[in-house]
């Protein structure tokens, strides 16, 4: 099992810089940047910053949009960090929350999202595509195509992430819910032709050591309430007996959402979430918990942890799961 960093861009740069060192020095393969441009820094100068100062981490957004730039933009960035990381770089993509939603936007369709994929892709491998009617090339892109993650929680979203991803950005740590998630992945990997064992499969959420599970959860409480956002939508597209109980179930009392406190330790956003919502969404408690949930997240499937690492305390968080935790699971095979 790999294990990954999630940072949000709301400090400055020199400590994004040092927790991607520290958590490299601490066995971790993947780190993730968000990418809110409203909200928080842009991502891309401090993913340069964080790709020069490690020297093999793999780094990328988790997750861009197609809407905030210009897709071939993003192709270009990409390949360009490519170049300078060694072809250490990754998309995360999805079809854009609070990126968009912050300006009054709405999310991208999903067939859009998929189409990008393809575009990226192949800009990035250097190949040469028709895009809009005019032939277009990145001829100088010699270190891809980078691989792309898809994010994504309806069972559209999730089919075009068994159709073109490499992997997929699930966005808890239920693996009840990422096994349901699955079953749309790898039924639309077959049906395009591709081995769904290949997908690699990302559970992103935060997780907080302590022997204090009252406020291990109090410090991971808005993660539950951000991804109701996915889950409103799910709900407005999908019948209820179509999704699990256990992912929608929790939002009925939600009263609404604050963009402007995304991610935020102790919103508001979060009044709404139970402690049995935020057990199963996020990760908390001892060592021994930890290990438990992770054992059952890779029975599920799962091959990259992705920590959310945004709760004031993430050097902490680092470290423990660098001490306890993350060689242990590369030592057994996990």
């Amino acid at each position: 099992m790999d294990f990954g960093i999630t940072l949000k861009p709301d400090h400055r740069f020199d400590r994004s810089v040092d927790l991607a060192k520290r958590a490299e020095a601490n066995g971790f393969t993947y780190g993730w940047m968000f990418d809110s441009h409203v909200l928080w820094r842009e991502p891309y100068p401090l993913l340069t910053l964080m790709g020069v100062a490690t020297e093999q981490m793999r780094f990328g957004t988790c997750v861009t949009n197609p809407a905030t730039r210009d897709i071939t933009v993003t192709a270009s960035a990409l390949a360009t960090l490519n170049e300078i990381t060694g072809g250490r770089m990754v998309l995360g993509i999805g079809r854009g929350d609070s990126a968009r939603r912050v300006m009054g936007k709405k999310p991208t369709t999903v067939a859009y999202m998929e189409e990008c994929c393809r575009v990226v892709r192949s800009l990035t491998g250097g190949e040469k595509i028709e895009l809009d009617g005019t032939e277009i090339q990145l001829p100088w892109a010699t270190n891809g195509p980078v691989p792309i993650w898809v994010a994504g929680y309806g069972p559209k979203a999730l089919g075009a992430a068994g159709r073109v991803a490499d992997g997929i950005i699930l966005q808890l740590a239920d693996p009840d819910i990422i096994r349901w998630c699955m079953g749309f992945v790898r039924a639309a990997a077959e049906e395009a032709g591709r081995d769904p064992d290949a997908i690699e499969v990302m559970a992103a959420a935060p997780a907080y050591v302590s022997d204090d599970v009252a406020m291990a959860r109090d410090k991971v409480r808005w993660f539950p309430a951000l991804v109701s956002n996915h889950v409103v939508d799910l709900i407005n597209k999908y019948p209820k007996d179509e999704l699990p109980e256990a992912l929608w179930k929790y939002v009925e009392n939600r009263e609404g959402y604050n963009y402007l406190h995304h991610a935020e330790v102790g919103s508001d956003n979060a009044r709404f979430v139970s402690d049995e919502i935020t057990d199963r969404f996020a990760v908390v408690g001892d060592i021994a918990a930890h290990r438990n949930r992770l054992e059952e997240l890779r029975a599920a499937g799962v091959t990259q942890f992705n920590i959310y690492l945004m709760n004031g305390e993430e050097e902490d968080c680092v470290d423990a799961y660098g001490r306890e935790i993350v060689g242990s699971f590369a030592a057994t095979g996990a």
